[in-house]
């Protein structure tokens, strides 16, 4: 797992091309999304999981949930992430947890779960597994495994529920949170004897050989920047051991993998999750910074989108090799004495 030529898990066989243009990408990933999310998740769906209406707020053409999380909730950040999951299972050379699953688990427990990937595929691995999977605002989907429970739900404040969990998963919640402490004491306080906690997330794009005047790096350094003026981070400070064991909890593995951004890898597989992970990466770009940069360093609209558009060319150039690290973090609970 110290590398990515760990990897093996083969998202498509047929990706030889290097794909040259970000329109070309976004119209075959669309196809793409609809064929890896299969019958079990309809982004047309218009039923909500939870019964309740949450008025979505416009900002600069983008849909959020609120009015302070940093990331939109819209059908482009739906597939960015559904492209991440592809990322990180290739990462696990095809497995949906860095920790292997016992398999008589029997209750789980998805924090941040829109749209609904993982939840919705561990669901269907283990269905004898009641699944919870939370998020801020309704996931809309059909089909649903019978076992899986979609909940509205808001991570930062008190966890009520009433049985404990076997496993807890937060994955790719940086800058959600501007207190981790809780966040780790509460699923502390929610593991079940000889639960499992698995924290994962994913670094920012970076180019591997050195380039002057990075339009990248200032795009990294910037969101960075506006993150921090909101009361988060951007980081992998919440992954550092100290965190997560100050509540009680014990990291038994970690490991970080890079991964390529891009087809540049002569290795089949990594061609194969590096280009999932172009396509997620450049998706991302604007919905990352977009409220970020305009409402903490008073960017303009177009000056965001001028800054993702220059970063993208800069990514697709693919000869400095730009790559990203996912870093997977299993804890458990200290023995009771």
């Amino acid at each position: 797992m110290g590398n990515g030529d760990s990897m093996g898990i083969d998202i498509d066989s047929d990706e030889d091309a290097v794909a040259s243009r970000l329109d070309e990408m976004q119209i075959e990933t669309q196809g793409f999304a609809h064929a890896l999310s299969g019958s079990s998740q309809s982004q047309n769906s218009t039923k909500s999981i939870s019964g309740s209406f949450i008025e979505p707020i416009v900002e600069n053409d983008r849909t959020y949930i609120n009015d302070t999380y940093y990331l939109p909730n819209d059908d482009a950040e739906a597939t960015s992430d559904s492209m991440c999951h592809q990322v990180y299972i290739a990462a696990l050379s095809g497995r949906l947890t860095f920790h292997r699953m016992k398999p008589d688990v029997s209750r789980m427990l998805d924090v941040g779960a829109n749209p609904g990937d993982w939840a919705i595929a561990v669901a269907e691995r283990y269905p004898q597994a009641e699944v919870v999977a939370t998020d801020l605002g309704p996931c809309e989907l059909a089909d649903l495994p019978p076992n899986l429970v979609f909940q509205v739900d808001d991570a930062r404040e008190e966890w009520t529920y009433a049985e404990p969990f076997d496993y807890i998963h937060i994955r790719g919640m940086a800058g959600a949170f501007s207190d981790w402490k809780f966040i780790y004491d509460q699923a502390c306080k929610h593991l079940g004897e000889d639960g499992i906690l698995e924290v994962v997330d994913r670094g920012p794009v970076h180019h591997n050989t050195s380039v002057p005047d990075s339009y990248l790096d200032i795009y990294n350094a910037a969101c960075q920047q506006a993150a921090e003026l909101s009361g988060v981070s951007l980081g992998a400070e919440h992954l550092r051991r100290e965190v997560i064991e100050e509540v009680g909890l014990r990291i038994f593995r970690s490991a970080t993998v890079e991964i390529p951004v891009g087809q540049w890898h002569p290795d089949r597989r990594q061609k194969s999750a590096g280009r999932m992970a172009l396509v997620g990466s450049l998706e991302r770009l604007e919905a990352q910074s977009m409220r970020l940069l305009t409402k903490y360093l008073d960017w303009s609209a177009e000056d965001v989108k001028d800054l993702c558009e220059k970063v993208t060319e800069e990514i697709l150039l693919q000869d400095t090799k730009p790559s990203m690290t996912c870093t997977f973090v299993i804890a458990r609970k200290f023995p009771e004495s």
